[in-house]
């Protein structure tokens, strides 16, 4: 195809209206296509994202195997999409919050604009820059595919709805976790994943990282199961990802080497206390842990003479061993120096319910005398003689 000339007035208007949309920030997406280059592109999305505060244009570069992402300042958007239009797409179609417009260029350089105003003005806030503000991943990530999440043409599929919903809930508390540390601000971070099974939401957190936050970041999956080690890091090397990989072994047994973020989802029984204790071990900014199978603390649990009646029945007592458990895990999170909380979570595919301990570094420390005191006093009222992660943590089992 023959470069068009820059003189050509339907491709000035047509590159004027995106200068505007830049400019006051009306921009909600931009599609170049017909790609006549050499390489296996189909098209090219731009849409605005917001990164460190920053108003910024997303370059997805659509190959037929998998997605590049850019991002670009808006003086260096517009000098990019100016060098392509033309040259490598003969085609470009823009909507913004006032107007919709499509250029085309036939294979002889001629060119046809097609514009139109919107009869009502699309709410600036929800269509660009608050829509993409909330978006934390999108379904045509082309390693949702290949997991199996979405279809060829990165349609959700059915069976997987339950997952979607606990990748992106994932995400959003994640997101939080990350402004709430700081961590979102600097540079570099490693971030390892206890139990990272098939990595729904370990290539969920590289690619959040990595693309919408534009960090170098290292995501290090940890899966006991060789087989699914493998799987996942094929996966990783046939989308040409980089900073992501798989290791096989446990929590128990993991070398931690300068984590700033550990997640541990679905750790059965003391294997939580194990991860809590190698973050707070390796200093991680960020814990976050799923725990289930709540075993150890339920045997020396002694009925309260008052709470008899209530725990007498078995999925009572349950209740409360877990609820103890994870109240013990918080309080002795607190004493090494953590803010905490503990919620529900949304359901993972083993159980119906499903709570999450958040803690994050905290930069006021904690008394950490009168917290073991409140840990002492919850273990004497019902009988318990030591938690196990104040084994792993060294903590003398004293009582008040």
């Amino acid at each position: 195809m023959s470069a068009v000339p820059p003189s050509s007035s339907e491709l000035a208007a047509f590159l004027q209206l995106l200068k505007t949309a830049l400019s006051t920030q009306q921009l909600i997406k931009l599609v170049l296509s017909k790609y006549q280059g050499d390489e296996p592109i189909k098209q090219l999305q731009i849409r605005p994202v917001e990164l460190k505060q920053l108003w910024q244009l997303s370059f997805t570069y659509k190959y037929q195997t998998n997605d590049i992402t850019r991002n670009f300042s808006p003086e260096e958007a517009l000098t990019e999409i100016t060098q392509l239009l033309g040259k490598q797409y003969a085609a470009a179609n823009l909507f913004t919050t006032e107007v919709e417009a499509q250029v085309s260029i036939s294979k002889k350089g001629k060119i046809l604009l097609q514009q139109k105003a919107l009869p009502q003005p699309i709410n600036q806030v929800v269509a660009s820059h608050n829509r993409e503000k909330q978006r934390y991943l999108s379904l045509e990530r082309p390693f949702l595919t290949e997991l199996g999440v979405t279809d060829a043409e990165h349609q959700l599929i059915p069976a997987m709805a339950r997952k979607w919903k606990q990748i992106n809930k994932f995400l959003e508390v994640f997101s939080g976790a990350l402004k709430d540390s700081g961590l979102n601000q600097h540079q570099q971070l490693h971030v390892a994943d206890f139990g990272s099974g098939k990595a729904y939401l370990t290539f969920a957190m590289h690619d959040y990282l990595t693309n919408t936050l534009a960090l170098e970041a290292k995501v290090t999956g940890v899966e006991l199961r060789q087989n699914l080690v493998e799987l996942c890091n094929n996966t990783a090397l046939k989308l040409g990802l980089n900073g992501i990989d798989f290791e096989q072994g446990d929590v128990k047994h993991f070398k931690a080497r300068g984590i700033n973020v550990m997640i541990a989802l679905h750790a059965c029984d003391i294997a939580t206390d194990y991860a809590i204790h190698m973050g707070i071990a390796t200093g991680a900014e960020i814990i976050m842990c799923s725990p289930c199978c709540h075993k150890q603390i339920r045997p020396q649990m002694r009925m309260p003479s008052v709470l008899a009646p209530m725990l007498a029945h078995g999925i009572h007592l349950g209740q409360e061993a877990e609820m103890v458990t994870d109240s013990l895990r918080a309080l002795l999170l607190e004493a090494f120096g953590y803010s905490t909380k503990v919620f529900e979570f949304v359901s993972l595919e083993h159980t119906s319910k499903n709570k999450m301990i958040l803690a994050i570094k905290n930069k006021q420390k904690y008394s950490k005398t009168a917290i073991l005191k409140q840990v002492n006093a919850i273990k004497n009222f019902y009988g318990i003689k030591q938690h196990y992660l104040e084994k792993l943590l060294n903590i003398e089992n004293e009582s008040d």
